[in-house]
């Protein structure tokens, strides 16, 4: 009998390797991609103190349109880069969550800088 691999498994498995090389400062903090079916969200976190400065999804109450698809993600993109600079945060290390860097995850990447985030 063939028994299917478990992507999320394997998807967490590159995120924790990822995470062994790359952490979030109060100067330069990690911006942390989560994918759902329908939603996605976006934390900016400084790992050193274990805590999230801003976050944005796509399941708020006034974004006004559907979440799982490359335009929400955009959008997304652009509203963390927008509540990131309000606080004061300008440059970010990028953490796409063990996601390959494609559709939503590039889309929300895109939204992000052209906001005015730097990574």
């Amino acid at each position: 009998m063939v028994s299917k691999k478990d992507s999320n498994q394997a998807r967490l498995h590159r995120h924790a390797r990822v995470r062994g090389k790359i952490s979030g400062t109060a100067e330069c903090p990690r911006l942390n991609v989560f994918r759902s079916l329908n939603h996605i969200y976006a934390q900016i976190i400084d790992d050193v103190k274990g805590v999230t400065l801003v976050a944005a999804a796509s399941n708020e109450k006034d974004f006004g349109m559907a979440g799982g698809n490359k335009e929400a993600a955009r959008k997304v993109g652009e509203l963390i880069a927008k509540r990131a600079l309000e606080k004061g945060i300008e440059n970010v290390v990028f953490d796409r969550g063990g996601y390959i860097y494609h559709g939503r995850v590039a889309q929300l990447a895109e939204g992000a800088r052209e906001g005015g985030l730097k990574f």
